[in-house]
């Protein structure tokens, strides 16, 4: 955003101020390094250049996609000279498409990149350093994702609806003919969907649509106005040739078209299935889901007699497993929806000794009666803005041992010094690959008092 004055002018020292980079400008770059999230850097004309799609000792030609003064983002459409880390991207809309942005990288370089990452933003923010680094917690590096978001939109003037994903670094669908990182069972469904919705009789009335994959196969429909009967039958049609229930979303909540029908997910190491709507929160990737949660037990290691505190606890996710193996589970979730659900989830697996409530937890925990007594182990999974307000009473709960589930390197180091403050010391910490062919980070982080 530009900066905005008072109406006086300065002049930078040295002479007239730089001519602005125009977006769409064409420029060759020799790429020195690589950034934390996966794009190549090169300098130039005393700015730096951010390069999608280039490595280092690549020379590109970059086409511009945003300029503030000294920084310049861009995308590399050519390049001269290939790095030997270079692999061909196995997706044909990998260079177009805004899902993933590091399919050029071989998948232990990917790897590489995100431990680094998390080791730079540990020790700049936090000054820290875990005792011990994990193992990349790893699964399939494709054919992993079960939900994914489908961009709608009718375009007005060629009248037409485009269906696909959005484009990198733009506003713009792109069409998808498949998708290396979306569960096979989900493949089919995504290859008829533009078919499908561009044969309504008011393709326009629709907003998005959402797949997912869990116990079942399903399709939520996101509509702006109501659906003709002639449209609903085709959509019901469409669902089962392809074996899956259809759920419909207006104005309010996702509803099933057929309200017998219920979706969920399994963990199979525990026996547990847990029951959830669209629109819940649920982890993408289910094998690094369940490798994540089995580590976050091992590294807590909980206790037949001890009392264990789950924060941010969706549906259940890690609250379940860790009722099978503690004397209490305390869970508390922002979202009364899902406090319930999970609650349900509780139930319907025969556990009663897992409590669950709803709680703000940027507010002061003192009052509140959950958290009275104290507890024996803490894990936190909280949202990308991380957990501050919490994490600063830890020392009142009485934990002594903590995993911190994150995904977002940023927030877990400052978090991370904050328990420091409180008393606690890394003992371990590691990577999480939940989003393979992305830069996208997860972590975890275990402490102990």
């Amino acid at each position: 955003m530009a900066r905005k004055n008072g109406g006086l002018r300065f002049q930078p020292s040295g002479g007239t101020r730089a001519a602005q980079v125009p977006v769409g400008k064409k420029q060759r770059l020799s790429v020195e390094r690589l950034a934390n999230d996966g794009r190549g850097i090169a300098f130039i004309d005393g700015r730096t250049w951010f390069v999608s799609g280039a490595l280092p000792g690549e020379e590109v030609e970059a086409r511009v996609l945003d300029a503030r003064s000294k920084v310049i983002d861009a995308r590399a459409e050519r390049v001269f000279q290939a790095s030997p880390e270079r692999r061909a991207e196995p997706c044909v809309h990998a260079r177009i498409c805004g899902g993933c942005s590091v399919q050029h990288i071989f998948h232990a370089d990917q790897l590489a990149l995100k431990q680094r990452q998390l080791a730079e933003q540990l020790e700049r923010l936090g000054g820290l350093r875990p005792e011990s680094w994990a193992e990349p917690l790893t699964g399939p590096e494709f054919a992993y994702r079960r939900r994914a978001r489908i961009a709608v939109r009718w375009d007005v003037r060629n009248k037409r609806l485009d269906v696909g994903f959005r484009a990198a670094a733009s506003q713009d669908i792109v069409a998808i003919s498949e998708c290396p990182v979306l569960v096979e069972p989900l493949q089919p469904i995504l290859r008829a969907l533009p078919a499908l919705l561009g044969g309504l009789q008011a393709p326009r009335a629709i907003g998005h649509v959402e797949l997912f994959r869990g116990t079942a196969s399903a399709v939520l429909v996101r509509h702006t106005e109501a659906l003709s009967e002639v449209d609903l039958a085709s959509l019901q049609a469409f669902c089962s040739v392809h074996e899956a229930q259809l759920w419909l979303q207006g104005e309010g909540e996702p509803q099933p078209a057929d309200a017998s029908q219920a979706l969920g997910y399994r963990l199979d190491a525990w026996g547990l299935e847990l029951a959830y709507r669209p629109g819940d929160f649920v982890q993408v990737n289910a094998a690094v889901n369940e490798a994540m949660v089995a580590q976050a037990l091992q590294w807590l290691a909980p206790q037949h007699d001890e009392r264990v505190l789950d924060l941010f606890c969706g549906l259940g996710n890690f609250a379940l497993p860790l009722a099978q193996q503690s004397r209490e589970v305390v869970a508390v979730e922002g979202v009364q929806a899902m406090v319930e659900r999970a609650a349900q989830n509780a139930r319907s697996n025969g556990l009663g000794n897992a409590h669950f409530y709803q709680a703000d937890l940027s507010n002061s925990l003192a009052d509140a009666s959950w958290a009275a007594g104290g507890f024996d182990a803490i894990v936190l999974d909280p949202p990308r803005d991380g957990a501050l307000q919490v994490v600063r009473q830890m020392a009142s709960l009485g934990a002594r041992r903590l995993v911190y589930v994150s995904c977002n390197p940023t927030t877990l180091a400052r978090d991370s010094g904050e328990l420091l403050q409180q008393g606690y010391r890394l003992k371990k910490a590691g990577i999480l690959d939940m989003f393979p062919q992305t830069a996208h980070v997860e972590a975890m982080a275990l402490f102990e008092r």
